[in-house]
C-alpha cells in the first residue's frame, strides 16, 4: 500500500539512511510497500507516476538506479536517495524551491510584460519550480535580445534569495546601456553604382541633424537584415542575376558606442531575358489569359521584382477561378553562353475549391446577418480571392469595427474545400453627449443628442436630439436603414423642429420657428458607388429681432416671412475607402442637387460637391487632399436666394483656425442699432479645401482610433449677389480665400469621437474671428 510519510518517518529515515543504501546493495528484494520522504509542494502522484517500480515488483541495484535518473529527470528535485526497509523501498527527495516572485529593474526598451512573457516561456515564471541553469540561459538570451536592438553595452544581473518554505525571489537588474550609433557604412566590391546611392536605400543611415529624432542613426541587426535583402533586390531588379553578398562585418568601438559596418558585394553581370515560357496545369483556365498576366517580356532586362509581381498576378487570376491552392514559381535559367536568361513560369493550379462555410468571430455586439449581407462570396459556390477580399474591404467600410481579418483553413478531410473566417474586432459606434449650463439673458440651457451607427448591432443608424433654453427650444430624429430591400436599396427618413426667441437677448437679428421631415431612398449601381432621391418638407416662419439686420429686412419685406418648402434631391455616392473610420487610403465623394419645387413658398435650388483622395507618402505617413463646394441660387418668381439657407465657413470640418461659421460676408446692421455689430449672415458659394499629412502619434499603441495630422486649410464663403446695402459682401472673384495651419488630433473614444486642434491663420485681415485653439466632441475630421 502507497502511503505518504510523516514528520516522524522522515527523521527516522534520514538516521537510518546509510544501512538502508547497504542492504538494498546486498540484495535484490520484492517491494511490499513504497514510502517517499521529504515532498512539499509535489505530490506522492507525480513521484509514483515517474518512477519504473510498483508493489510486488522484483527490485535489483540497477532499478534502484534507474528510480534515481528517472526522477532527476522530473526536474523537481535537488537531491535523490534511495534505499531500503527491509522489503520497503524508501525514496527520500529534497525539492527544488518554487519561484514566489520575479522583480525586473532598469528596463525601458523592452517592457517588463514583454520580458516576463519571454521568461515564462523559457520556464520561469512566478509559481513554476526554480532552476538555475534555466536561469542562466535566460540571462544570455536576454543580453542578446538587447544586442539585437544595437545595445552593446547592456549588462544583466541576477539575484537570487531564499525565502522560508522553500520560496526563492528572482531579482533582475537590467542596464540596458546606449544604443550605438552608427559612424560608417562602407560597401566594397561595387563599380556600378556609388556607396551614397546604395546607402541611399538603406533604413540604417549616417548621423544628420535629425537623427535624434529619427533615430535612424540607431544600429539594429534586424534592420541590417533588412537592408541587405533591399540591396539584393536592387540588384536583381536590375539585372544581375548572380549579385551575392559575399560577406558582412560589423565592428564595435571599444567603448560599445559606435558601430561601424563593412558590406562587400559581388556585382556579377547584367543578364537580358530571351524567351518566356510556361508550362504546368491550368485546368480550363486558357494559357494565353495567363501569359497576359505575365509582365516579364522578351528583350527586356530580367528583373525579379517584374517576375514576382507576375506570380503574384498569375496565383490571384487562378485564385478568381476557384483555385485557391493553386501556385506560380517563376524560374530564371541563364543560358550557358552569353548574358541571355530564360524565364520559365511553373503553374500547378491544383484541384478547384469551394467554400463549405463562411464564419464570423469577434462580433459581439453586431448581428451576424449585418456582416453575411456584405459578403460577395457566397457558401457553396467556388471560391473566389477576388469575393473573398473585396468582402472584407465591404466589413471594413462599414465604419463599425477597427480590424478586420480573414482566413481560408482547409476542411479536415478534404482537398477541395475550405471555410472562411472573417475576424473582427468591433470599434464605438455611436456617442451620447449632454449639456448643461447657465448664460446671463439665456438661463438655464440643457442638452443631450443620441447617436447610433449601428443600433443594438442591427446596422441601422438612428440619431436623437433635444435642447431647450430660454430662447430655444429643438427636437430632431432621424433613421437609416441601409439595407430596406435585400438588394440593397436603403431608406431614411427624419423630422424636425426647431422654435428660437432671439428677442429675449436684445440683440438678435432674427429668429425662425420651423417644423419638417424627409424620406430617401437609395439604390447600388456598383461594389462602391449608389444614387439617392429624396422628398422634404419644411415649415418656416421668420421673425425679425429687435435690431435686425437690413438684409434680412429686406427679403422678408419682399418674400414674406412664412414658408412652405417642398424639395427634392437627388444624390450620388462614391466610396471607395480602405475602411469606415478613420481611413488611411482610398477616395471618396459625393454630389447632390436639391430643388424647391414650382410652387413653394421660395424657388431655389442648391448644388453641393464633396470629395477626399488619400495619397501614400511613405509607410508611415499619408497624404489627404479634401475638397467642399456649394452653390445656390433662385429661380422662378424668387428673386434672391434665401439667406436662412446660406452657407457657412470655418471651424472644424471648414477652415480651421478661425471661430465656427465666421467667414464670408457680413450683416449690415440697421441704422437704428445701438451696436454696430458685423455679424456673420453666409452667402451662396462656398470654397474649401484642405492638404493634411497623416502621421502615427508617438507613444500611441492602437493607432487604428487615432489620427493625428498637420494640415493646410484654405476657404471662404461669397455672394455672387451682392445687396446694395451691403458693407461687407464678396464676390468669389475678390479672392477673399482664408487659410490657417496646423495641427490636429481625432480619437474615437468609447462615448464619442474628440477632435482637437491647434492652428494659426496665415493671412488673417481685420473683423476675422481667429481661434488658435478648437475643442470638438462628437466630430470626426
Amino acid at each position: 500500500m502507497k502511503q505518504r510519510p510523516t514528520a516522524a518517518r522522515l527523521v527516522r529515515a534520514a538516521l537510518t539512511f546509510v544501512l538502508l543504501t547497504a542492504s538494498a546493495a546486498a540484495s535484490a528484494f520484492t517491494v511490499s510497500d513504497i514510502r517517499v520522504e521529504g515532498l512539499q509542494r509535489v505530490s506522492a502522484g507525480t513521484v509514483f507516476g515517474a518512477i519504473p517500480i510498483n508493489i510486488g515488483s522484483d527490485v535489483s541495484e540497477l532499478d534502484l538506479r534507474n528510480v534515481v535518473r528517472e526522477l532527476f529527470k522530473t526536474g523537481s528535485f535537488d537531491d535523490v536517495q534511495v534505499g531500503r526497509d527491509g522489503n520497503v523501498l524508501v525514496i527520500i527527495l529534497k525539492e527544488r524551491p518554487a519561484i514566489d516572485k520575479i522583480d525586473i529593474d532598469g528596463n525601458k526598451a523592452i517592457k517588463t510584460d514583454a520580458l516576463l512573457d519571454g521568461l515564462s516561456k523559457s520556464g520561469l515564471s512566478e509559481g513554476e519550480i526554480f532552476k538555475k541553469v534555466t536561469l542562466e540561459h535566460i540571462r544570455a538570451d536576454l543580453e542578446r535580445q538587447y544586442v539585437a536592438q544595437g545595445r552593446y553595452g547592456a549588462q544583466i544581473k541576477t539575484e537570487v534569495e531564499q525565502l522560508p518554505r522553500n520560496r526563492v525571489k528572482i531579482k533582475i537588474d537590467v542596464k540596458e546601456g546606449k544604443v550605438s550609433s552608427i559612424q560608417h557604412i562602407n560597401i566594397v566590391g561595387n563599380t556600378l553604382y556609388d556607396n551614397e546611392t546604395l546607402r541611399d536605400l538603406f533604413e540604417l543611415k549616417l548621423p544628420s541633424l535629425f537623427s535624434f529624432y529619427t533615430k535612424d542613426d540607431k544600429y539594429s541587426r534586424e534592420k541590417l537584415t533588412g537592408d541587405l535583402e533591399k540591396l539584393e533586390s536592387w540588384y536583381l531588379d536590375r539585372g544581375y542575376l548572380n549579385f551575392a553578398i559575399d560577406s558582412t562585418e560589423v565592428s564595435i568601438s571599444p567603448n560599445k558606442e559606435d558601430v561601424y559596418i563593412t558590406v562587400n558585394i559581388i556585382e556579377g553581370q547584367r543578364y537580358e531575358v530571351s524567351d518566356v515560357d510556361v508550362a504546368g496545369e491550368l485546368h480550363d483556365v486558357p494559357e494565353s489569359s495567363i501569359r497576359q498576366l505575365i509582365l516579364v517580356r522578351p528583350g527586356q532586362v530580367f528583373s525579379r521584382k517584374l517576375m514576382t509581381t507576375s506570380e503574384e498576378f498569375i496565383e490571384k487570376a487562378l485564385g478568381n477561378a476557384g483555385y485557391t491552392f493553386a501556385s506560380a514559381t517563376g524560374q530564371p535559367v541563364p543560358d550557358e553562353d552569353g548574358n541571355k536568361v530564360k524565364v520559365k513560369f511553373f503553374v500547378d493550379a491544383g484541384k478547384r475549391a469551394y467554400v463549405r462555410r463562411i464564419n464570423f468571430h469577434g462580433n459581439t455586439v453586431t448581428k451576424d446577418e449585418v456582416l453575411r449581407r456584405e459578403m460577395r462570396q457566397m457558401e457553396g459556390g467556388w471560391a473566389s480571392t477576388a469575393f473573398i477580399d473585396r468582402s472584407k474591404v465591404r466589413l471594413e467600410r462599414l465604419g463599425f469595427f477597427k480590424e478586420v481579418s480573414v482566413e481560408t483553413p482547409e476542411v479536415p478531410g478534404t482537398d477541395d474545400q475550405i471555410d472562411v473566417d472573417y475576424t473582427v474586432e468591433e470599434a464605438p459606434s455611436g456617442s451620447v453627449s449632454a449639456t448643461i449650463g447657465y448664460a446671463q439673458g439665456t438661463g438655464l440651457i440643457l442638452g443631450a443628442n443620441y447617436q447610433q451607427n449601428n443600433v443594438f448591432g442591427t446596422g441601422n443608424s438612428t440619431n436623437v436630439g433635444i435642447s431647450h433654453s430660454s430662447f430655444q427650444t429643438a427636437y430632431n430624429f432621424s433613421f437609416f436603414d441601409p439595407y430596406f430591400t435585400v438588394d440593397g436599396v436603403s431608406r431614411g427618413y427624419s423630422v424636425f423642429y426647431r422654435s428660437s426667441n432671439y428677442d429675449a437677448r436684445n440683440i438678435a437679428r432674427f429668429s425662425t420657428d420651423a417644423y419638417g421631415g424627409s424620406v430617401n431612398f437609395g439604390y447600388p449601381i456598383s461594389e462602391i458607388s449608389r444614387v439617392g432621391l429624396s422628398v422634404g418638407y419644411e415649415h418656416t416662419k421668420i421673425k425679425e429681432g429687435v435690431y435686425p439686420a437690413q438684409e434680412i429686412s429686406q427679403f422678408l419685406a419682399r418674400e414674406g416671412n412664412v414658408f412652405d418648402l417642398v424639395s427634392l434631391t437627388a444624390t450620388y455616392s462614391m466610396s471607395a475607402l480602405n475602411r469606415g473610420l478613420l481611413p488611411t487610403g482610398g477616395k471618396s465623394q459625393n454630389v447632390s442637387f436639391e430643388a424647391t419645387v414650382p410652387g413653394s413658398g421660395l424657388e431655389f435650388f442648391r448644388l453641393q460637391y464633396s470629395g477626399q483622395i488619400f495619397f501614400p507618402l511613405t509607410r508611415a505617413l499619408v497624404l489627404r487632399l479634401r475638397t467642399d463646394l456649394g452653390y445656390g441660387q433662385a429661380y422662378g418668381k424668387t428673386d434672391v436666394y434665401p439667406f436662412y439657407k446660406h452657407f457657412f465657413s470655418g471651424g472644424f470640418g471648414s477652415v480651421r483656425g478661425y471661430e465656427s461659421n465666421s467667414l464670408g460676408p457680413r450683416a449690415t446692421p440697421s441704422p437704428n442699432s445701438p451696436y454696430f455689430e458685423l455679424d456673420p449672415i453666409g452667402g451662396n458659394v462656398l470654397v474649401e479645401g484642405s492638404a493634411e499629412v497623416i502621421f502615427p502619434l508617438p507613444f500611441v499603441e492602437d493607432q487604428r482610433q487615432v489620427k493625428s495630422a498637420f494640415f493646410v486649410d484654405a476657404g471662404n464663403v461669397f455672394n455672387t449677389d451682392c445687396p446694395r446695402i451691403s458693407i461687407v459682401c464678396h464676390n468669389i472673384s475678390d479672392g477673399e480665400l482664408r487659410y490657417s495651419a496646423g495641427f490636429s488630433v481625432t480619437w474615437i473614444t468609447g462615448i464619442a469621437p474628440i477632435s482637437f486642434a491647434l492652428s494659426y491663420p496665415l493671412n488673417n485681415k481685420p473683423g476675422d474671428k481667429s481661434q488658435t485653439f478648437q475643442f470638438e466632441l462628437g466630430g470626426v475630421f
